[in-house]
């Protein structure tokens, strides 16, 4: 056998070369089949992904034809560069499964590129002959260009909106061609982006580009309804309906309500008019029970059906009103607590798309299975699917705005952009039962016009509350002063805003506390983020359970009305969730957990009823009257007047609109008001004039000075009218300031005029604490009395004083006991040694700091007398924490609430948040 001639050196790497430039020759006739790539950890329902049922579940729920054809699947993918020529009638090299978004695992392609292409083909079934194709994009991220058989069909720009294009004009009669080319340079760009980075770490997560959502067609009439716009009116018992439409020329609408199979209602219209159809006696949608009608719409020419969608609404109701003294958000008219979790709505093996809808659905099933009532919504907007879900299940929905990137300020073009997002999300969404409030930014991040902002989402939908800026308290942000909430972000928190005339004090943000689970943690870059990290599933249960605890306080002082968890699942290097990122596992005892939230939803129901009216608690007496609602029953020179009362009032007016509520002094059942700064006087009736006198042990006095309880006159559920004990049908009532018994008299004026919110009071101090003197705080935990708090090195301690101790000792553990500097009734420490210097707490530690001017710091060296929570002495309670106290631990001095460990433990906490106020060491 002869053997063949040696290849020369540039043969042989010519030949090894061949196989390679024969398949870069090939790319334009070939590409890769579809295969995932490995997440970083699988979820229940990776594995049960493939190219024949990616998402195949109808994707609008809201507006639903019978007809449509899934595009999701297999499509062929390919890099792209700008200006190129899109890539018709060529194969590209790679497969990529839609809706996935190209860094995920599940779509096959597994990494990140600002720009790409996406094309497939498809058969437009014969059975739709004679009628439009729509095609519809549920989500692309960022920037769109469409093309159909070489044809431009349109472009969009936006990564979290529905869009749709008819590419009737544009098909053939056979295989058509559609061309995707996507732009998304994620945080490179000005865009609303939401968590999405390039470089993800701590908060920020791995993005999300292109195709996100359901690619899909469908055939409709030329005349045809595009969207239903459904506003429920519990007042009228009606659903108001606006339909929207296109190809339209004269027709019109025909709207039929059902319960079940049963009509309720029908109303007939035109398309862009308000049609109200009536709903008698509506059963109301809340989450404990999330009742939903169904709709049929009929677009009609003449007596012709030339369109029909079916739809679905629930009946509720959405607003503020004063619960207790306090302005709340209340749900069909009723105040319950809000509580619920920071839903990211990430997943490891889709990142924004959830693998199947049944993992899109247990989210929120989770919420439900734990007791929570609330999902905020954080900076990411979901698929359709997601709502129907949220709708049908029950759970209130607090919507957030993507944002653009936090390190940016943008310019007018983002501006322009960001608030046509801004109003597509909310149209796109405003049907949704579920949905509640719109959050319009979140702790500065893209920050600009704030109220403006606020206002413009409230004039595009009065119906919701809107939230101008969560994490006012944080970050830099800067709080617009308007919209419905004031809300902080207090980690580990929950702490509490403050409630005004006009807003409800929320918390958008609280706990983060952290639990790694092997086998089940990712990081993108090796690291983790918590705000508080705990050792075991039964410490995490125990401190959960204590936040949730203690948020009974600060609901009812100064008045909270939301609480928002972070987080319901650990997401890429943060491991503050309940459950693992991959949904494996439950960090907590779901029992206690749902037991906790389900007594605090109960116990805020309670003050629907006679809203803080508690016997041997202090309470204010709110005017309700609209209009009035920040004036307060007072008493001056001994008789009863009402005033306007805030945090700038002095300390005297706050004490005389300040009562001790106590059992009726001539009728148990009933009750009777004892002044806060007078004790042994009561507020009664002399004269019909109300006025404040000491109890003179006449029975006379003590029926004058006995109201009891009635429904509230103006018909509110929450406030509360006062019959006098012994001149029934006789009420107390203010009048041009005064305040007075008078007979019932049937008019809207009266009936408001006489009807009290029972609120927190106005004066916060429940115990009386020299004000203005030098005095030193001496420990009362057994065995350690002989230590008093003293600064040192600008930090807060305890040490041991006695005549023996030094100056500087002594003038360390002196302090000037003054108004609060950020709540009078309250009360600020100045040191003794370094005048315009206070105690005050910063990141939960006591330290001694100059004040600097600001309202944080003002807040922070605030802190209000309370009865000694050991039933001696007097406890501190923060101004801005009202769940905490100064507390010492170790020798140090802190802010806490017991329900954690180390400094914050539950260990001898009563006895080491209770203190005598001693004679100073150093007057």
């Amino acid at each position: 056998m002869t053997r063949p001639p040696r290849p020369t050196r540039a043969g042989s790497v010519a030949l090894r070369l061949m196989p390679l430039l024969c398949y870069l020759l090939s790319l334009q006739g070939a590409h890769a089949a579809w295969a995932p790539k490995p997440p970083p950890l699988s979820t229940p329902w990776t594995s049960q992904v493939s190219t024949t049922n990616a998402l195949p579940d109808y994707p609008r729920p809201q507006m639903v034809r019978s007809d449509w054809l899934n595009l999701n699947g297999e499509w062929q993918f390919g890099n792209a560069t700008a200006g190129q020529t899109p890539p018709f009638g060529q194969n590209l090299p790679e497969s990529v499964l839609v809706p996935f978004p190209i860094e995920s695992g599940l779509s096959g392609i597994k990494r990140h590129q600002d720009r790409m292409w996406y094309r497939r083909t498809f058969t437009v079934p014969a059975a739709w002959s004679g009628r439009r194709v729509q095609l519809h994009f549920g989500a692309v991220d960022w920037e769109s260009t469409v093309y159909v058989n070489r044809q431009l069909v349109g472009t969009h720009r936006g990564g979290f909106d529905s869009f749709s294009f008819d590419i009737t004009n544009h098909l053939n009669g056979g295989t058509n061609e559609i061309i995707v080319g996507v732009y998304d340079p994620t945080d490179a760009g000005s865009q609303p982006v939401g968590k999405q980075t390039n470089n993800p770490q701590g908060i920020e997560y791995t993005a999300a580009s292109g195709i996100w959502q359901t690619v899909w067609l469908e055939p409709t009439p030329s005349a045809r309804i595009t969207r239903l716009d459904m506003t429920p009116d519990l007042a009228g018992s009606t659903l108001r309906l606006t339909v929207r439409g296109a190809g339209l020329s004269g027709q019109t609408v025909e709207a039929v309500a059902f319960d079940g199979t049963t009509p309720v209602g029908s109303a007939t219209g035109s398309v862009d008019g308000e049609i109200r159809i009536p709903v008698p006696n509506p059963k109301l949608w809340s989450p404990e029970s999330p009742f939903l009608y169904d709709l049929r719409v009929s677009l009609k020419s003449g007596s012709t059906v030339v369109d029909q969608v079916t739809s679905y609404f629930g009946m509720r109701s959405v607003g503020l009103k004063l619960v207790g003294g306090v302005v709340r958000p209340v749900l069909n008219g009723q105040f319950v607590f809000q509580i619920g979790t920071l839903d990211q709505g990430y997943w490891p093996d889709g990142i924004y798309t959830a693998p199947t809808d049944e993992a899109l659905k247990f989210d929120i099933q989770k919420h439900k299975d734990l007791g929570y009532n609330l999902i905020r919504k954080h900076i990411k907007v979901e698929p359709q699917r997601w709502y129907y879900w949220a709708d049908k299940l029950g759970l209130l929905v607090w919507q957030d705005m993507p944002l653009m990137d936090s390190g940016k300020t943008p310019d007018a073009a983002a501006r322009t952009q960001f608030e046509l997002e801004l109003r597509e999300m909310i149209d796109e969404h405003r049907s949704a039962t579920s949905i509640i409030t719109w959050v319009v930014q979140n702790e500065g991040w893209g920050q600009y016009d704030q109220a403006r902002l606020a206002d413009l989402v409230k004039s595009w939908d009065p119906s919701r509350l809107v939230d101008n800026m969560s994490g006012i308290n944080c970050c830099g942000a800067v709080d617009g002063g308007n919209g419905d909430f004031a809300d902080w972000h207090v980690y580990v928190g929950p702490g509490s805003s403050r409630p005004s005339g006009l807003r409800a004090a929320v918390v958008g943000e609280f706990g983060g506390l952290g639990l790694m689970v092997d086998g089940h943690d990712w990081s993108p870059n090796g690291r983790f983020f918590y705000y508080e990290l705990v050792p075991d599933s039964a410490t995490l249960t125990s401190r959960y359970v204590g936040l949730i605890n203690s948020i009974h306080r600060v609901m009812n002082r100064p008045g909270l009305s939301a609480a928002v968890y972070t987080e319901i699942t650990d997401v890429e290097g943060e491991v503050n969730g309940l459950f693992t990122y991959d949904r494996a596992i439950l960090k907590v005892d779901a029992n206690q957990v749902r037991n906790a939230h389900l007594n605090l939803i109960a116990a805020s129901r309670q003050l629907n009823n006679l809203g803080l009216m508690q016997l041997g608690q202090y309470r204010s007496l709110q005017v309700t009257t609209p209009g009035y609602t920040h004036r307060y029953l007072r008493h001056i020179d001994s008789l009863g007047f009402t005033e306007v009362v805030n945090s700038a009032s002095g300390g005297t007016l706050k004490q005389d609109a300040t009562f001790k509520v106590v059992a009726g002094l001539a009728d148990a059942s009933c009750y009777s008001f004892e002044s806060r700064n007078y004790p042994g006087s009561y507020l009664r009736h002399f004269n019909s004039r109300i006025r404040k006198d000491a109890r003179d042990g006449s029975a006379l006095f003590d029926q004058d000075a006995t109201f009891c309880a009635r429904p509230a006159l103006d018909g509110s559920s929450s406030s509360v009218s006062l019959e006098s004990r012994n001149k029934p049908g006789f009420y107390l009532r203010h009048r041009n300031g005064e305040v007075w018994v008078d007979a019932l008299e049937n008019t809207t004026g009266f009936r408001q005029d006489a009807t009290w919110g029972i609120s927190p009071p106005t004066w916060w101090s429940e115990a009386n604490v020299p004000m203005g003197a030098y005095q030193s705080l001496q420990v009362t935990t057994p065995n350690y009395t002989n230590r008093y708090v003293r600064h040192i090195d600008s930090l807060g301690f305890t040490e041991v004083v006695d005549g023996g101790s030094n100056a500087t000792l002594k003038q360390d553990a002196t302090f000037k006991l003054v108004p609060g500097l950020a709540e009078s009734s309250c009360y600020s420490f100045e040191s003794r040694n370094y005048p315009g210097q206070y105690l005050r707490h910063s990141n939960s530690r006591i330290r001694k700091d100059a004040r600097d001017g600001s309202a944080i710091f003002d807040q922070d060296a605030t802190f209000c007398a309370q009865p000694g929570l050991s039933g001696t002495g007097v406890s501190f309670q923060s101004y801005n924490f009202p769940e905490r106290y100064i507390r010492h631990a170790a020798a140090e001095l802190w802010i806490a609430s017991g329900f954690g460990s180390t400094w914050d433990s539950p260990a001898s906490y009563n006895a080491d948040a209770s203190w005598n106020v001693a004679a100073p060491w150093a007057p």
